[in-house]
């Protein structure tokens, strides 16, 4: 099997993901998963499209990822990681699917516009 490659995206961040046969290495940023995503939650996060094919330990995948908080970037793994699954096995999509794992979530910062405070705050209404 060769090398499987996927992007995943969340937020701002970006993550790149490689999938080869292997015994189950997870590398992060050139770290190790469990030293790069250090809470229980993004741990499930990163691995649930992993858990829920049963394709815990028949996999190395290496990540780079990008830009945006810890959340983002464990969700874009995710992403990436459904993305593989699907393409290696057609029929894991039926799995992901009804969780939610095969959507990229489209919810963005709004942005600050111009005459306000903050993107939807306004300034302090001054009658004079």
């Amino acid at each position: 099997m060769e090398v499987i490659h996927k992007i995943g995206r969340r937020k701002t961040a970006v993550a790149r993901v490689y999938v080869s046969e292997g015994s189950g290495k997870f590398s992060v940023n050139k770290k190790d998963l469990k030293d790069y995503f250090t809470t229980g939650p993004l741990l499930y996060k990163v691995n649930q499209a992993l858990n829920l094919t049963g394709n815990d330990d028949n996999f190395d995948i290496i990540a780079n990822v990008y830009g945006g908080g810890i959340t983002g970037q464990a969700e874009a793994i995710r992403l990436a990681l459904a993305r593989a699954m699907v393409e290696l096995d057609a029929e894991n999509r039926a799995v992901l699917k009804p969780e939610g794992l095969m959507t990229r979530d489209p919810r963005m910062v709004e942005r600050k516009k111009f005459g306000q405070k903050k993107a939807r705050k306004k300034f302090q209404f001054s009658k004079r």
